[in-house]
């Protein structure tokens, strides 16, 4: 994967031509050789390596979650270009020979779908915090969960670090504003540490999300302002604007607040997480130290091989 020609398209062709992705006729969705799984479990273990210490709980949640838990989170109305419902057909028989026929014809057969209780999983962490809430009051010393979930963004693109549908490990945090603070702070340095041992080039900077609409303006600089979020960037796709493989949020008490995730004294509970990218730290082995990981220099062979 030459450094020369160091762009989205120049890497998806590449990762084409090696059998590492397959196309799927969508952008963003694509197949995963043997050899990318691979590569994402021993990351994958390496995460679970470095999270063990603290104790978290672990659960995985299914890409789909309670289309009102979406909703009451505050999902759609920071980000709806990028939420995605599941809809079916709810018709009869009379209902389905229409849906035959509008096929056959080339029509849209769609609008014959309704909407399910279902919707895509945006993030891994947001099924966790009514599932919390759910459990009565967080104790003293917070909680901690290791979560992981393939998730959906609507937002098809060429570069193959953009995918539609990808999976996301993350540590979630909740408890007093100090417990969740020091935590994100423990995983700023930690996450670098890892990042830098498998001899990827990566800076941690201030970001914001992408809020939707000309409202969405005001509060990505409010973020910024309060310095809530962090990304750690690696070039993948590109030099200059290099890609966002971890995440490092501060919610402050909005989860607390929509849930109602209190102590048993009434005080409502702060939260934090970090997001590990799979696909994109894959993407980034990959680009940099090449198509065959049997060839990756033997420190970072040693780092996901060698336990």
């Amino acid at each position: 994967m030459d450094a020369k020609t160091f762009d989205a398209k120049s890497l998806l062709d590449s990762l084409f031509e090696n059998g590492i992705l397959f196309e799927s006729g969508i952008d963003g969705l694509y197949g995963r050789s043997g050899a990318f799984e691979e590569v994402i479990e021993r990351f994958e273990r390496l995460v679970t390596r470095l999270g063990a210490p603290d104790k978290a709980t672990r659960i995985h949640f299914p890409p789909g979650m309670s289309r009102a838990t979406l909703e009451k989170s505050g999902y759609m109305k920071s980000f709806p270009q990028l939420a995605g419902c599941v809809h079916s057909f709810m018709g009869g028989e009379r209902e389905h020979a229409q849906l035959l026929g509008m096929m056959a014809d080339g029509g849209d057969w769609t609008e014959l779908q309704k909407a399910t209780d279902v919707a895509l999983t945006p993030a891994a962490c947001y099924p966790l915090y009514p599932t919390v809430a759910a459990r009565g009051p967080v104790p003293a010393q917070g909680l901690l969960f290791e979560l992981s979930s393939y998730c959906f963004r609507h937002e098809p693109s060429k570069d193959p670090a953009r995918m539609q549908l990808f999976r996301m490990r993350e540590f979630v945090k909740i408890g007093t504003a100090e417990q969740v603070r020091s935590f994100r702070e423990s995983w700023l340095k930690r996450g670098k540490a890892m990042i830098e041992s498998l001899e990827l080039r990566c800076e941690v900077d201030l970001a914001n999300d992408p809020f939707f609409g000309r409202g969405g303006k005001m509060m990505a600089n409010n973020q910024r302002d309060q310095g809530l979020k962090f990304e750690l960037l690696i070039p993948v796709t590109s030099i200059e604007k290099p890609t966002a493989c971890l995440s490092f949020n501060y919610h402050q008490d909005h989860f607390g607040r929509t849930w109602g995730l209190k102590f048993a004294d009434g005080e409502l509970c702060h939260s934090a997480c970090v997001g590990f990218g799979l696909e994109r730290v894959a993407l980034a082995l990959f680009r940099h130290h090449g198509p065959d990981a049997a060839a990756w220099p033997a420190a970072v062979r040693d780092v996901l091989w060698g336990v």
